[in-house]
């Protein structure tokens, strides 16, 4: 079976318009995947020319392929379960810095290029001191961008024609900003002109950006299945979930040059991400953390059991939408549409998303996701979110590390795990017993950033909700909440 090249399926000629630091999954799968969408139905003409970051990377792989790869879609559209395909055809070459830094430099003299875009893991934007702008290449993706955009300026003298709307996909708050910083930085370290410091300010847009998009990547277990369907071989397929959303903070003069909307992309261009990524890590990584002791102490082991569960489901429903919604700044129309269709990507009939993965850190995690909904439902509407605090105390018996008689596998720093662990050594199990331990919990500020113990109600019914499932199992304690609320409605 022949492998696939542009030799056996042929493709447009693009113009190189897209310079794109990273060649991952989730890069092809997500950005050159929109590139291609907005090719194919918008007329775009965009070539993206790949630039790998680290020394060992999938360049060799995919110039292999003529930067052709598949990218598979699973998941529920439409309300309905579908699986597609589509061959990305928009890369049209992969450039090694480490072996050929002659070809990565000359891209400076391109005129037509004019995004940049990244993804080099979330501690890919960092500032490295020793880089220096001699160096072939720097070793650090800032590094690499500052001397990239020194050379373009000082190559087309000035010209403010001649910049870039880039735009990182990191997984950081505020990505743009943080790495217009350390560009900054390295302009100082290395004593670059102040000519380039007012082009890089007037001619450049350093965008940030939100990406959603679940991407499992290569699916090795299932590519003697799928090369049979797809009749060459590709090394490269990549699957993804239906899904996605990228919002990007910047100027509307953005749309103008993207043609999201002509290809009926699921992409913002806003001027503060703020509320939506406060909505993505709400709504969709709240509920995650939210239901995972829930769901796994109920005898559940994946995100689509739960979510489907007669009861644990009906749990995640009414949290999302009673208790977190309301504390959310996004008109509701937006906020209820965007839940539903998180949802509909937990019943993702072809992801198994167990619900242990999920459990890693799991109090860190509370505290950033789920937290600020408690505090703030509590502070705007007087009274405690139920559901919230359920999991809250859900929490607390799941770092007992028992489900029965089964002992959970824990997953987080030992110090936690220590701490929790003579926590319930300590515990006899009476009222008062439990109560002193969430007491002690609640008042862990290491772990909360404040004493919760302070929070009018909080201690109370968080220990009836721990006294609960510790006496009588979660089924039973579950059921009693939702049944309690489904009367008080």
């Amino acid at each position: 079976m022949k492998r696939l090249n542009r030799d056996i399926y042929k493709t447009e000629a693009y113009t190189e318009k897209v310079l794109q630091f990273g060649e991952g999954n989730f890069l092809r799968a997500f950005m050159d995947w929109q590139i291609d969408v907005m090719n194919k139905k918008a007329g775009w003409d965009a070539g993206v020319v790949v630039v790998q970051p680290l020394p060992q990377g999938m360049a060799g792989m995919l110039n292999e392929q003529d930067g052709l790869y598949t990218v598979y879609l699973e998941g529920i559209k439409h309300g309905e379960a579908r699986k597609e395909h589509t061959v990305v055809e928009c890369v049209t070459r992969v450039i090694n810095p480490y072996e050929s830094y002659s070809e990565y430099e000359a891209l400076v003299r391109q005129p037509e290029l004019r995004f940049i875009v990244s993804n080099t893991t979330e501690a890919g934007i960092a500032f490295v001191p020793e880089d220096r702008l001699e160096d072939a290449p720097q070793s650090s993706f800032p590094g690499k961008l500052t001397a990239f955009l020194y050379r373009r300026y000082q190559y087309f003298k000035g010209d403010p024609g001649k910049g870039f709307i880039i735009i990182p996909c990191e997984l950081i708050d505020r990505n743009g900003e943080e790495l217009k910083k350390i560009v900054l930085q390295y302009t100082k370290l290395w004593n670059l002109e102040s000519g380039f410091s007012v082009w890089l300010e007037e001619a450049n847009t350093f965008c940030c950006s939100l990406v959603d998009r679940i991407v499992p990547g290569y699916p090795r277990d299932r590519m003697e299945e799928i090369t049979a369907e797809l009749g060459y071989e590709d090394r490269l397929v990549v699957v993804g979930e239906q899904f996605h959303l990228w919002v990007i903070e910047g100027p509307q003069s953005v749309k103008d040059e993207l043609p999201v909307e002509q290809a009926g992309l699921n992409v913002l261009v806003v001027d503060d991400m703020t509320p939506y990524r406060t909505r993505k890590v709400r709504i969709l990584n709240g509920a995650h953390t939210a239901l995972t002791p829930v769901a796994y102490m109920y005898g559940l082991e994946t995100v689509k059991e739960a979510v489907e569960h007669k009861t644990v489901g009906l749990f995640v429903d009414a949290l999302i939408r009673e208790e977190i919604i309301p504390t959310l700044d996004l008109p509701e129309s937006d906020l209820h549409s965007f839940a539903a269709a998180v949802m509909e990507r937990f019943k993702n009939p072809f992801v198994r998303h167990y619900v242990m993965s999920i459990a890693l850190n799991s109090v860190s995690k509370f505290k950033t996701r789920d937290l600020p909904t408690l505090l703030r439902y509590a502070d705007q509407q007087g009274k405690l979110p139920e559901k919230m605090v359920f999991s809250l105390a859900a929490l607390i018996s799941f770092y007992k590390g028992k489900r029965g008689a089964e002992t959970i596998m824990l997953a987080d720093d030992a110090d936690v795990l220590d701490w929790f662990r003579e926590q319930w050594a300590v515990c006899d199990g009476t009222e008062a017993g439990v109560r002193r331990l969430v007491e002690q919990v609640l008042g862990n500020t290491a772990f909360w950033g404040k004493d919760l113990n302070g929070v009018s109600g909080l201690t109370d019914l968080t220990a009836g909700f721990v006294g609960q499932i510790e006496k009588e199992g979660m089924k039973e304690a579950l059921d009693r909440l939702i049944s309690n609320s489904v009367r008080a409605s």
